[in-house]
């Protein structure tokens, strides 16, 4: 088989195994590459800013083109042997993995052992296509990072893990593949998720629209319109709440000081926070301190 192609179909009737050939970050500042390919399926992954990737059905990038391009938190698994170009008008930060499959030799399922569990693995690797272009929902780059980081740590000859997580990174994109084709990718709900993730994670410092809107690369007024849409509650209300919350586990859950509890849940003065705290549980922070605790909470 020619061993470097996702969608070969030798891969659900003999046993391969996954393996990386190459693997880089690279920032891009105006950039145009010349078409090239190469035997191996490769993912192209946009961390920071934006490009576009041009492919061709001509073996020197003569024939039939197509363009697409990709925005941060976007990537494209594009198959062996599809010449391609990248064009970067202004900046783009990109990670890439170039991958193809060997004989399998045990200790880890084979692709073809997998894909008889796994159908939406069975069903991409059956739908030959030159490329895909998927958004990630947070889970493709955190498995990327960790497969570049293994690689790293064994001064990139591979081994079982690497072979596990580069399985593992297949299997997302399949299931994101499957989705979007069912549903249709809905740019909306991964504006929120990446909102929610953030607000939770950073819900102890002072947060204002316009970094969460940063952080995602909306325009703020647009980023509030579909917060306020799906969740039925502004930015600051959602992260309110989740201050309050955590205010309450601190409350309840640790003996730290009251007056110090502001300062760990992000809310500025102490004056506010006990205004804020009131306002949503009709008690002040000592009072549910004290209620909980003779509670026996």
């Amino acid at each position: 088989m020619g061993n470097g192609s996702i969608f070969d179909a030798d891969l659900l009737e003999a046993n391969y195994s996954p393996r990386v050939s190459a693997y880089y970050y690279k920032q891009w500042d105006g950039y145009q590459m010349p078409f090239h390919q190469h035997d191996s399926t490769e993912i192209m992954y946009v961390i920071q800013g934006e490009c576009q990737v041009e492919w061709s059905w001509g073996d020197d990038g003569t024939g039939l083109r197509q363009a697409v391009k990709l925005n941060k938190g976007e990537f494209i698994l594009l198959d062996a042997n599809v010449p391609h170009r990248l064009y970067v008008d202004n900046k783009c930060r990109m990670l890439n993995v170039e991958f193809g499959f060997a004989v399998h030799e045990g200790g880890f399922p084979s692709i073809k052992q997998v894909c008889e569990e796994e159908e939406t693995l069975r069903a991409m690797v059956s739908a030959p296509a030159a490329y895909l272009k998927l958004r990630d929902p947070d889970e493709v780059y955190h498995t990327l990072k960790s497969l570049v980081l293994e690689l790293d740590g064994r001064g990139g000859d591979g081994g079982l893990l690497d072979r596990m997580l580069l399985t593992q990174l297949l299997i997302r994109i399949s299931r994101i593949r499957r989705d979007a084709e069912n549903n249709g990718w809905q740019q909306t709900d991964h504006y929120v998720k990446q909102s929610v993730n953030f607000l939770h994670q950073n819900y102890d410092r002072n947060i204002l629209v316009k970094d969460i809107a940063a952080f995602v690369n909306l325009h703020p007024g647009y980023l509030q319109r579909i917060f306020k849409s799906q969740t039925g509650q502004t930015l600051m209300e959602y992260l309110t709440a989740i201050r309050m919350e955590k205010a309450k586990m601190l409350l309840l859950h640790t003996d730290i000081p009251v007056a110090d509890i502001s300062e760990y849940v992000g809310t500025g003065s102490r004056q506010y926070f006990h205004a804020l705290f009131k306002k949503h549980t009709e008690l002040t922070p000592i009072e549910y301190r004290n209620s909980m605790n003779a509670q026996g909470v």
